[in-house]
């Protein structure tokens, strides 16, 4: 299966998921976006990297980090190999003396990891397709394309064009999390229909 490489484009608080944050990534090259819900604290751990912050202490993500490099393990890449029922699976891709070893891991865990080791981070063409948004157009006028299923409560009351309109709103606000639950309440109903 053919990778994807992503960055790590936005993080930010949830606006529907109170203690929660998303991790936005980003299609390298592309238009797709990925959100990911987060919590708290792997969201500070995934900050504190990306702006170059020293905590007096290490953190559990920089403990790991030192481990692997005293042990030299080598950490090439992270992968997010799988999406089951709305949860992301990452795996980290190490390698040792020209080993290679796949361990499991949280996406967040490997993601805070990733912006540690500078590695890439990649994904697979299913998965970008069942919860990756796409934007197109200039910054005026952004239109989405999407693809998934499963919808957010509540949203079944609104029309389609209600809908559509949400979804310019929330992409134009870069709130991706409630761009794709509004985005999967309209795949859910071409569906039906």
């Amino acid at each position: 299966m053919k990778k994807i490489e992503l960055d790590i484009i936005a993080l930010s608080h949830s606006v529907t998921q109170s203690n929660n944050y998303a991790v936005v990534l980003g299609e390298k090259g592309g238009a797709r976006r990925l959100p990911i819900v987060i919590g708290g604290f792997e969201a500070q751990a995934i900050a504190v990297a990306m702006e170059r912050m020293t905590p007096t202490r290490p953190l559990t993500h920089d403990l790991f980090r030192n481990t692997l490099m005293t042990f030299d393990i080598e950490l090439q890449e992270i992968v997010i190999n799988d999406l089951l029922d709305g949860v992301f699976y990452a795996k980290l891709v190490c390698e040792k003396q020209d080993q290679v070893i796949e361990i499991d891991s949280r996406t967040s865990d490997a993601l805070a990891l990733a912006v540690r080791f500078n590695c890439p981070v990649y994904t697979y063409e299913f998965i970008l397709d069942s919860a990756g948004v796409i934007l197109e157009g200039d910054e005026e006028k952004k239109e989405v394309v999407t693809h998934s299923s499963g919808r957010k409560k509540g949203l079944e009351s609104y029309s389609v064009d209600t809908l559509n309109k949400m979804l310019d709103e929330a992409i134009e606000k870069e709130d991706y999390e409630k761009a794709a639950k509004i985005r999967d309440e309209l795949s859910r109903r071409s569906k039906d229909s």
